[in-house]
């Protein structure tokens, strides 16, 4: 397993390689923004794009998928049913901050998208994936664990977290959020949504919000 990161979009949203070297195979996870690069980095590294995997439905972690689908419209799409952002009885999204509704129902390159959530697990060759549902930042927020690597999408960043004042957003789920990753045994390499990597090892240590969720 190899992990490739890119950078991309106005926010600078990580994007993460997942390759598994025996296949030449690999896994997007949060391509938000800049999918052409993306994909020209693919290739570039002599890799097929089989998955592309959404920590949660935010515009910044999404808006590269088309640019990828173009390229090879056989990769499959996960999210979370949470995110999707499809407007439904008593409860709306915002089509700006929720994007991925509005994109398939507009027809192009994006057609249809997979579900995941809390317990699943994902197979790519040799890769297993797994799925951990991790709400606060969104409510279908999941982190996603492979081998001793956490792709932690908004919820965990080295040494804060996720912010909670958007719509969707739950400071208490946070917490349980942040609980949960801190209770994990062992440890695992952090590639957050934004930002620097760091450990869980060293958020236990040193990240306050998390040391304040894991005495509750």
């Amino acid at each position: 397993m190899t992990i490739q990161t890119i950078p991309a979009g106005a926010l600078q949203t990580n994007c993460y390689l997942l390759i598994d070297e025996s296949s030449r195979r690999c896994a997007a996870i949060d391509p938000g923004g800049e999918g052409e690069r993306i994909a020209a980095v693919i290739d570039r590294l002599g890799l097929e794009l089989a998955r592309i995997f959404l920590t949660h439905g935010h515009f910044d972690h999404v808006e590269g998928v088309p640019a990828l689908l173009r390229r090879w419209p056989e990769a499959e799409v996960y999210l979370s049913r949470e995110d999707f952002g499809q407007p439904l009885p008593g409860r709306s999204r915002d089509q700006r901050l929720y994007p991925v509704w509005s994109l398939i129902e507009g027809g192009g390159d994006w057609t249809e998208v997979n579900w995941y959530g809390e317990g699943d697990t994902l197979l790519m060759d040799g890769l297993t994936v797994s799925v951990l549902s991790t709400p606060g930042h969104t409510e279908g927020s999941v982190t996603l664990l492979c081998g001793d690597a956490m792709f932690a999408g908004d919820t965990l960043f080295a040494g804060s977290c996720g912010r909670c004042d958007m719509e969707g957003g739950d400071v208490r789920q946070m917490a349980a959020s942040l609980k949960r990753l801190g209770l994990l045994e062992g440890d695992y390499t952090v590639y957050p949504g934004h930002g620097d990597a760091s450990t869980l090892s060293e958020e236990r240590r040193s990240n306050h919000y998390m040391r304040q969720a894991m005495r509750l």
